[in-house]
């Protein structure tokens, strides 16, 4: 009988522990959920401006002017977010287009970077900020025996 009350009395003692391996359980599983999708969010516009500012690098490069080299490279990343369906709470292009100032036979070439300020306080994850800059940088060569 000894043997039977403590077999009864120890599982009268874990009632209760399966809420309290809850409470303290999921909020903490919550929380990793939610850094995994802000890390995945962070990585996908990473990509995105990668991508954006390849193609701005590469539409300023095969402009003829650099008036027109700067106006492309704008287009292009502004054209390439809108595709890949980032939504950028601020966007900025900067086009270094110096190199059409070379002499023809120079090599020299366009360099574009493009920032992006992702929106993330819809994660509201604590520890994550509302949002997150991403930059990325590319450089594109002019054909050194084109026209200038």
């Amino acid at each position: 009988m000894t043997s039977h009350r403590r077999l009864c009395r120890r599982a009268r003692d874990d009632r209760g522990s399966a809420a309290i391996e809850a409470v303290i359980g999921v909020p903490a599983f919550l929380l990793f959920v939610g850094l995994i999708i802000f890390a995945g969010r962070v990585a996908v516009a990473h990509q995105a401006v990668e991508s954006a500012t390849s193609a701005a690098a590469r539409s300023a490069s095969i402009a003829r002017t650099q008036q027109a080299a700067v106006a492309d490279a704008r287009s292009a990343a502004a054209a390439n977010l809108t595709e890949q369906d980032i939504h950028c709470v601020t966007a900025r292009v900067e086009v270094d287009a110096a190199g059409f100032g070379a002499p023809v036979g120079t090599p020299a070439a366009v360099t574009a970077t493009v920032s992006c300020v992702v929106d993330l306080a819809d994660l509201a994850v604590p520890g994550v900020p509302g949002t997150r800059t991403v930059t990325a940088t590319m450089t594109s060569p002019i054909d050194t025996y084109r026209e200038r």
